[in-house]
């Protein structure tokens, strides 16, 4: 077992992957800030609990579903479309090339889809989960994973067909959000 140093240390480094993935559930920035917040206070408490035979991100990533769903319960969480080119990176100067046009028509497309199929693409594409941890993290069987992949990955690539290209001419119309 870890150390609380340790897990500390451990636990900021996953910041960032639990904010991206808070980003994907909430409605709104400041709601996936709260979802993180609290998810870190539960974490902190519970350390002890981590075993330490899961990987952190696994554990955390459930802790946060949970948190999710808890509020979506609870009438806290209003089930709207979610703002994911938050959650991509454009370039700081602005000046976005074809990559990252692709990448924000991409996270738009990902935006359209059902919340169910949109977790599981992200969990297994962005943030590197296995089938078996992502479906550890959702509460479901392997298979409903895959087959929640398998739509979304199909709607996606149906929307990135009938998707217009975006001309290089909108690329200075993107701003780094903060």
């Amino acid at each position: 077992m870890a150390s609380r140093e340790e897990f500390d240390w451990m636990l900021a480094a996953e910041i960032p992957h639990l904010r991206r993935y808070a980003r994907t559930l909430a409605a709104h920035p400041a709601e996936a800030d709260d979802l993180v917040q609290d998810c870190l206070e539960r974490a902190m408490r519970k350390w002890r609990l981590w075993r330490g035979t899961a990987r952190l991100r696994s554990w955390l990533f459930r802790m946060l579903h949970r948190l999710y769903l808890n509020r979506r319960r609870d009438g806290r969480h209003h089930d709207a479309t979610v703002p994911l080119e938050v959650v991509a990176e454009p370039t700081a100067s602005g000046n976005a090339g074809p990559a990252q046009l692709e990448v924000r028509d991409t996270m738009r497309a990902l935006q359209t889809l059902p919340v169910a199929q949109r977790e599981a693409i992200v969990l297994l594409a962005i943030d590197d989960l296995s089938y078996e941890e992502a479906a550890w993290v959702l509460e479901i069987p392997v298979g409903t994973l895959r087959s929640r992949l398998s739509r979304g990955r199909e709607q996606l690539r149906v929307l990135g067909e009938s998707a217009a290209p975006v001309s290089e001419a909108e690329a200075p119309n993107l701003r780094r959000v903060k």
